[in-house]
Order: C-alpha cells, then structure tokens, then sequence
C-alpha cells in the first residue's frame, strides 16, 4: 500500500483530523447531533487520547491526514471492555483495507492494554463499516453498553479479544 501510512496521533493532528471526521459526516450526510460529530474532545484528540489504556491512530496516504481510529475504556462501566472510537475515513482513502488494518492496529492496542472486550457503535447507514466489524468478529448487540453519548447510534456490537 505504496504512501499509507498508520501511526499514533501527534498534537499537531488535532485540527486534521476533526476537519476529516467532520467532512466525513457532512459529506455523508450522516447525523449531526448525538454523534462524535458533536463531541466537545473532537478537537483535542492527542490529548483526549493521551490518557492511560488509550491510543488513537491516524492514517496518512502521501503525507495527508485521511482518516483515523483508536480505542479507550468504555465510558461509564467498571467491566473491562474498550470501545473502538472515531474510525472515520475520507472517501478517497475507503476500499484500500485500510479499514481493516486500522481494526487490526486498535485490537492489538487493546489486548496490550489487557482488554477482555472491545465495543463499539455506529450508524444503521454504515453497512460497509458493519460488514468490516462483523468478518473482524464483532457480533451485534441488543442493548448499548456504557454511556457514550451517541444515542443517534442505535447499532451496538462487541468483540471478544
């Protein structure tokens, strides 16, 4: 994959990667409200993810920030479950597995961490992303776990690592 690069975010990403994930939901046109479009961290992910049991990535492909994805503990619970966070793409960078690679990357991350579970949400519209999550053996859910405050994702899955 000739110019893609993954690495751990720097500080000085912060502003790309908001710009990505906010062109990805307007360009999408998914929702806006109750969606990590609205997160007040969107922002300040280095710092957001500068955090114990936390990493984020962004993906590069010749030196432009396109995408990202990382993964933390599960917001409000005390069991030992991670959620996969903010994996969003640039249209010009999906259908390379870069996807896929990124998953790899946060599933590793968390069974580093000592994660026993790995959680995530999305949107009914993202069906390829479902698709991803499923042969990556994510499985859906019935219910949310947590808070995460995103209740405009109504689509729960979780992973066994």
């Amino acid at each position: 994959m000739d110019g893609i690069i993954i690495r751990e975010i720097k500080p000085e990403d912060n502003a790309h990667i908001a710009a990505v994930i906010r062109e990805v939901f307007i360009s999408d046109d998914y929702p806006k409200t109750g969606t990590a479009f609205a997160d007040l961290q969107l922002d300040f992910m280095f710092q957001t993810y500068d955090a114990p049991r936390a990493q984020y990535y962004v993906v590069e492909i010749n030196g432009e920030i396109v995408g990202g994805s990382g993964v933390s503990q599960l917001q409000n619970t005390t069991d030992n479950i991670c959620e996969l966070q903010k994996m969003y793409f640039l249209k010009r960078a999906r259908g390379r597995g870069i996807g896929f690679q990124m998953i790899q990357k946060c599933l590793a991350k968390a069974i580093d961490f000592g994660f026993e579970k790995c959680y995530l949400e999305t949107l009914p519209e993202m069906e390829i992303a479902q698709n991803l999550y499923k042969k990556m053996g994510f499985e859906y859910l019935c219910e949310p776990l947590g808070n995460t405050g995103h209740p405009t994702c109504p689509v729960w899955m979780i992973k066994e690592l």
